[in-house]
């Protein structure tokens, strides 16, 4: 079986997640991953209705397949749009023309679909690890029933090494840390530098279950992004109580002659069950940079001084 890699590009910016890349600009922030030894890459369907799975699978079809790790999701079938505008799918943050739409769809017969339609979007015949995408926006008791037993049975098939959840929604994580047979969980949010409900309504119950978790969303938007906290924050602003919090997080941060982005890239791995870090990136420069911060040595009294000032648990 696959292990997750450390450090995982996230692919949305290359399906023009807020603005729109050419598709030599996308290779070369793929390009940039790659000779950072990046080798991990998660993309979806909901990803530029397509086009972060078609651009990630041209660039990977010129790679070794035993030298990546690939994770796609299910739950978002993509279906012909009738007599489309030509208007861009600005609805969902993606500059592409929404010539298809999502249908939720959380059957077996879904799931499966949805896979092969991903394999044959990336021009791949399996990925390493399969999640359910977001499944409180399409009903967590179909989750339950068809949904997770479904990607299990795909798993047991051999059809894939990892299958679980990915979402934002602590009661998403927290229900699914608790299904059996589930082993793999992307929290993006929800346990960074900054904030972490997840750790007592996920964590304890992914240890009891030999689940493992992947971060992302670790710079919260853009909130942990730069030394100097702000910018986006998930769809709008920071609560002045969260930005204050991550203001005194990167004041201690300087202390130590340490970046607030490498302190928020680096803190989620210190909590177990968390195997891997996903970052996004729209230019060449962001990702280099990131990988060069997860590498950055951070002294051991930083945490401890952090955790005194009551700034992380």
């Amino acid at each position: 079986m696959a292990e997750v890699p450390r450090l995982g590009y996230g692919a949305a910016n290359v399906g023009n997640l807020y603005r729109a890349l050419s598709d030599e600009a996308a290779t070369a922030v793929l390009d940039a991953a790659w000779e950072s030894g990046i080798r991990y890459y998660d993309t979806a369907p909901h990803y530029g209705l397509g086009l972060s799975e078609r651009r990630l699978g041209a660039f990977l079809a010129t790679k070794p397949r035993e030298e990546y790790f690939i994770s796609t999701k299910v739950g978002r079938l993509l279906r012909p749009v009738p007599n489309p505008s030509g208007r861009l799918d600005d609805a969902n943050d993606f500059a592409v023309p929404a010539d298809l739409e999502r249908v939720f769809d959380l059957t077996a017969d879904g799931v499966r679909r949805s896979l092969d339609e991903s394999l044959e979007r990336l021009g791949l015949d399996r990925v390493d690890a399969l999640y359910l995408h977001d499944p409180e926006k399409a009903g967590l008791d179909a989750a339950e029933e068809s949904a997770y037993p479904a990607l299990i049975g795909l798993r047991d098939a051999g059809l894939v090494d990892h299958v679980g959840v990915g979402s934002m929604s602590i009661e998403a994580l927290e229900r699914a840390s608790a299904f059996a047979g589930l082993d793999l969980l992307m929290v993006a949010g929800r346990l960074t530098l900054a904030e972490q409900p997840a750790l007592d309504r996920v964590v304890p119950q992914a240890l009891a279950h030999g689940m493992q978790l992947v971060a992302a969303g670790v710079f919260n938007s853009g909130l942990l992004a730069t030394n100097t906290p702000g910018g986006r924050y998930e769809y709008g602003s920071a609560p002045e109580e969260l930005l204050a919090r991550a203001r005194s997080i990167a004041e201690v941060c300087a202390q130590f002659g340490v970046t607030l982005p490498a302190a928020a890239l680096q803190y989620t791995l210190r909590i177990p069950p968390v195997v891997s870090v996903v970052v996004g990136g729209s230019r060449p420069e962001q990702v280099v940079e990131n990988a060069r911060r997860m590498a950055e040595d951070i002294p051991e009294d930083l945490w401890d001084a952090l955790a005194r000032a009551a700034l992380i648990p």
